[in-house]
């Protein structure tokens, strides 16, 4: 007999095994998927804030750009850094000690007393998010099953957006509370750490780390409790037999069957975050208000955005196992360059106000959060071989923290100083290279096992 993914929900895919255990693997995916909705939450949190900090610190374009970086370049720091010891001391270890952190750099940056102390707390906030943008995907790959797999990654993307939205809930509720309501808004990321914690506190390393450091009865059991015992046998079978080559070094990114995977990564992290994704997610009150929209307004018209990212977000549950990464990163790609290219027409048309502008916001956001995002957290960890995934991870999550910080750094100046034209234009295009890259250059995973994907890099290019 076989059954059907969440009882029917996804009616019309492939019939899954019965001997997959759904409701113990969608535990573990979503408990470390919920690394991502204190990721979004830190990231999208200072959208609302950031009016009053201008005010609060008397603040020029510049210096709001360093406020609103300064997250993510803690967060360089701390992505590097997790893809080393996440292979020495596991996934699961580093995850609480990030929740730790979490918890206690949200009640720092609602306390601070100075800009300087204020982007200190932020910097180290940012350590934490980029070690959990990096070890969070990790886990939930490792744990999940291919067939399951894709749609396991979209939790991760879904915690994402729900943190987004819930930062972008918190802004609009606290946004006449008084002068110091940024730090209330800064201060409620403590919630949602002491979930992320007391949920980690009952999961389970990944069988695969567990394999690497010789704990092989471990990762057996959690294996066969996972998939049943011959799924298991197999899985222990194929992970072994990836683990031949001696773990990973850093010249070892460098050797064939690798240092294409690496590229590939490596460009798509540049791509994710000069497409223009941030600048709409940390920016958003300011893009309105530049299309002439009152404070309160653009605040509200924030959640619009937010809800929007969340819904259809929820959209890449059911069709990124359907029709896989590639086709729906090329026609996210796509969708994206067309909005942007609509948003440069209207600016140079005299036509960039109203609702027309919410709407081609909405458009380009579609595009994005219903494919681009839930697909490059799936399709990331995928690419790497089992032996050096943890180290191999570095190069794309410390690279799209780089993208990010300079493009979140520089966007309110672009804006006001290069125009709104050019500023639209050139996301625009670097979309559609996003598209041809991706067209040309990104091997299909769906359904497949991480190990056979790992052979697919060796393989002479054609």
């Amino acid at each position: 007999m076989r059954t059907l993914w969440l009882n029917g929900m996804n009616k019309g895919y492939k019939e899954m095994p019965d001997a997959i255990n759904y409701r113990y693997v969608l535990f573990l995916a979503a408990t470390a998927a919920t690394g991502g909705l204190l990721f979004g939450f830190d990231i999208a949190i200072i959208s609302g804030a950031g009016p009053f900090l201008r005010q609060h610190f008397s603040l020029n374009d510049l210096s709001l750009g360093v406020a609103f970086s300064s997250l993510l370049f803690g967060c360089i720091v701390g992505s590097a850094v997790a893809g080393r010891i996440t292979d020495k001391y596991g996934r699961r270890s580093i995850l609480i000690w990030v929740a730790v952190l979490f918890a206690l750099t949200s009640a720092a940056t609602g306390l601070a007393w100075s800009f300087n102390s204020f982007l200190v707390a932020r910097f180290l906030g940012g350590l934490a998010v980029g070690a959990v943008s990096l070890v969070s995907p990790l886990y939930v790959s490792e744990i999940s099953p291919p067939a399951v797999r894709g749609r396991m990654g979209t939790l991760y993307q879904m915690s994402i957006v729900t943190g987004i939205l819930i930062s972008y809930c918190v802004n609009y509720l606290l946004r006449d509370v008084g002068p110091d309501n940024w730090r209330w808004m800064f201060m409620t990321g403590v919630i949602p750490s002491l979930i992320f914690l007391s949920l980690l506190l009952v999961a389970t390393e990944t069988p695969r780390y567990l394999v690497m450091v010789g704990r092989r009865q471990e990762a057996f059991t959690i294996m066969e409790r996972i998939g049943g015992r011959a799924s298991a046998e197999l899985s222990m079978h194929e992970i072994t037999a990836s683990l031949t080559v001696q773990r990973g070094a850093w010249r070892d990114l460098f050797r064939p069957g690798v240092r294409r995977a690496v590229i590939v990564g490596f460009w798509l992290a540049i791509l994710i975050h000069f497409s223009g994704i941030n600048t709409v997610i940390d920016y958003a009150p300011t893009i309105f208000q530049s299309a002439g929209w009152k404070l309160d307004a653009a605040l509200l018209s924030t959640f619009v955005v937010g809800l929007t990212n969340f819904a259809f977000t929820a959209v890449s549950f059911w069709t990124i196992d359907r029709y896989g990464r590639r086709p729906l990163y090329i026609a996210g790609s796509l969708g994206m360059t067309l909005t942007l290219l609509a948003l440069t027409l209207a600016v140079l048309m005299g036509q960039f106000h109203g609702m027309l502008v919410l709407v081609l916001i909405l458009a380009y956001l579609i595009c994005f959060c219903s494919c681009i995002g839930p697909v490059f957290w799936t399709l990331v960890p995928e690419i790497f071989p089992n032996n050096i995934r943890g180290t191999a991870m570095i190069v794309p999550v410390l690279t799209q923290w780089v993208a990010n910080a300079i493009v979140v750094l520089l966007f309110p100046y672009a804006l006001h100083q290069l125009g709104q034209a050019a500023t639209f234009g050139f996301l625009g295009a670097v979309s559609l290279v996003q598209a041809i890259f991706t067209w040309r250059y990104v091997p299909e995973t769906k359904d497949r096992p991480l190990e056979d994907i790992e052979k697919f890099w060796a393989e002479p290019v054609t």
